[in-house]
Formats: C-alpha cells, structure tokens, sequence
C-alpha cells in the first residue's frame, strides 16, 4: 500500500467501556470521517458480527463489513480505539477495537498486518501501555506498509 491506512487522528484511547455496539459505531463513525466508508457501513458491520464474532484472541476484536457491502467501502483505511476498561465482546474481553475497511482485497494485507502486531505478546503489552494517541500510532507505523 503506497499511501497511508491509519492517521493519528484514527487512533483514540479511552478510560472506560462501552457497549460492543458503541464501539462498532465509533469505528465505523472514524472510517467514514477519513472517507473510506460510507454511512452503510456500520449495518455491514453489524451483519457481519450477527453470521461470525470479530473476536480475534489477544483482546483485539477486528470488526468489517460483509463481501455483500463492498459498495459502502471507498478508500482502505483503518481505526484504533483502545478501550481500557475493557467490552464484553460476546463474552470475550476485547481491548483493541481495530475497524478495517479494505477497498478490493487490500483487507487481506491489513489483517495481515494487524494480526502479526497482535501475535506478539510484548507488542501487545506496549500497546496498553501507550500513554498518548501519538504513541499508540507510532507503535502501529507498520499497518502503512
């Protein structure tokens, strides 16, 4: 990918929880203000999250839309919500909510990426421990190829 997925302005920390419908409306709410998605896509994530859970292991949830909804999707970007007190993610306790839109198959790249970020422990300890949006973003440098 030649251009940049992830901004620090699709990148937030917050204290507390909220609900796992919430925190799919935040990430599809930060993907159409970077102008990757359209306002259809946070119904393509919640079908997507009726058929199969986003839950990926590691406190990360990854919610996307369906194969269904590419329509929705404009551009390939990504957001970053750390959520410290933590979502009850159909009972999995999710941290990292990670929304992804992928124009074509460039998806396939991004939760490539993501997911090897994930598959470190120690990574994943530096990403709870990132005080700033801006540290949390230069820790995730990587997702921009």
């Amino acid at each position: 990918m030649s251009r940049e997925v992830l901004n620090v302005g699709q990148v937030r920390i917050h204290s507390g929880s909220v609900s796992k419908e919430d925190a799919l409306r935040e990430a599809a709410d930060i993907l159409e203000a970077a102008g990757a998605v359209t306002s259809a896509y946070f119904d393509a994530m919640q079908q997507r999250e009726a058929t199969v859970s986003t839950y990926m292991g590691n406190e990360l949830a990854i919610p996307h839309g369906t194969n269904e909804t590419k329509s929705a999707i404009l551009d390939s970007a990504l957001s970053f919500v750390r959520y410290d007190g933590g979502i009850d993610w159909d009972g999995e306790h999710v941290t990292f909510v990670v929304g992804i839109a992928g124009k074509g198959d460039e998806h396939l790249d991004i939760l490539s990426q993501i997911a090897l970020i994930f598959s470190e422990e120690d990574e994943v300890a530096r990403l709870k421990a990132a005080q700033t949006p801006e540290e949390l973003y230069a820790l995730l440098a990587s997702v921009n190829g």
